[in-house]
């Protein structure tokens, strides 16, 4: 059953259509990898999910309901553009953690300032805490970390701060994670502790959509693919059989170019 449905999303800045008319639905518990070449409008697809950037037309809708018409005035109010982004965690390109809180006070951050809009916050603070310490702790474990929780982010490891933020993006338990390229800021070395991450959660089912430049990750691991080329969806269909046996010509090229590179 598709958790989320994205219909007819396009996105113009300016005269430039960075999207043109993209469609795709994803069932619960599955990966969905995007590929394309640099300016396919990969990465303002994934910030139209999270709504960073809004779309000028279609509709996003998630378990059914639509949080996303572009034909409707909406609200864009932080408020109910928070409300709407709980349903995505993201994680991005660079690490993006406070350098002036730990591992773990940088898991726990979003979670706490959520927390004090609940209506028994005053009363039960000190439970709501601990509870939301443990969790944090119990995220960190399971990104292998759980002996760098009270290291700070110059402390770790781009790896390390790359699990972090994984952790961090999870902890608020978004239906679907996002991941923008999340090795491009990795030296190689790094890159196979962050994928292996990625590779478990997966195999957990974790409903995750990830805009990537590693290949033979995207055909092992996704369930499905989606090709862009020029802000449209060229291609996409089952993962190991759109890498290994591309239907249109451009997504040939693409992959071709990419193997010889």
């Amino acid at each position: 059953m598709a958790i989320l449905e994205v219909n007819h999303i396009e996105k113009h800045f300016g005269n430039t259509k960075v999207l043109k008319d993209v469609s795709f639905s994803l069932d619960a518990g599955n990966t969905l990898a995007i590929i394309g070449s640099s300016g396919s409008g990969k990465t303002t697809l994934l910030r139209c999910l999270n709504f960073l950037e809004t779309p000028n037309s279609g509709t996003i809708s998630v378990h059914d309901n639509v949080i996303f018409d572009a034909s409707l005035p909406a609200s864009e109010n932080e408020k109910d553009l928070r409300k709407k982004r709980l349903h995505f965690g993201m994680v991005f390109q660079s690490f993006n953690l406070f350098p002036q809180y730990t591992a773990l006070e940088n898991v726990m951050l979003a979670e706490q300032l959520l927390a004090k809009e609940r209506p028994d916050f005053k009363q039960h603070k000190k439970q709501i805490y601990a509870e939301i310490e443990e969790h944090g702790k119990a995220l960190l474990a399971q990104m292998g970390l759980a002996d760098r929780m009270d290291h700070y982010p110059h402390q770790l490891s781009g790896g390390q701060q790359q699990r972090v933020a994984i952790a961090r993006a999870l902890a608020l338990k978004p239906d679907i994670l996002c991941f923008d390229e999340p090795t491009s800021a990795l030296d190689p070395e790094l890159t196979g502790e962050v994928l292996k991450v990625i590779r478990s959660l997966a195999e957990n089912k974790t409903t995750m959509v990830i805009v990537t430049h590693e290949m033979a990750f995207a055909r092992d691991v996704a369930d499905q693919i989606i090709f862009m080329d020029g802000g449209v969806v060229v291609e996409q269909g089952d993962a190991k059989e759109l890498i290994n046996n591309p239907k249109e010509e451009r997504t040939k090229q693409f992959l071709s170019r990419y193997t010889q590179g």
